[in-house]
């Protein structure tokens, strides 16, 4: 995934928190902020409390996998996904099926968008 394709700054992810709305699931917390710009950003928390170093990166990259599979159906607007508790225990595609059902619930995910758009 590219660097212009994340949130990584913490006044960025402050402004997500503090501005933005939230939608859940049982595996995931996604916050979201609508914003003018021309493809989404997403940054990712995982936290210490998951498991240690590999588990957590074995977790954002399948996150980030799902993420880039979705991408041409994504709205174009900031957004930070936290995992919860018992995410590493998931396989990829629970993980997709997931994540997805989040998306949806936060109307960033809609089918069809643009089958052009390229990471």
């Amino acid at each position: 995934m590219k660097k212009t394709y994340r949130v990584k700054s913490d006044k960025d992810f402050q402004a997500i928190f503090s501005k933005g709305s939230s939608v859940a699931n049982r595996k995931f917390v996604l916050y979201h902020l609508e914003k003018n710009q021309s493809h989404y950003r997403v940054g990712l928390s995982v936290s210490k409390k998951l498991g240690n170093a590999v588990t957590r990166n074995n977790i954002k990259r399948k996150i980030r996998h799902v993420i880039m599979e979705l991408s041409p159906n994504l709205i174009n607007q900031d957004f930070v996904i936290i995992a919860r508790k018992g995410v590493e225990e998931l396989d990829y595609h629970e993980v997709k099926k997931n994540l997805l059902h989040v998306l949806k619930l936060a109307n960033l995910y809609q089918e069809g968008l643009n089958s052009e758009k390229k990471d």
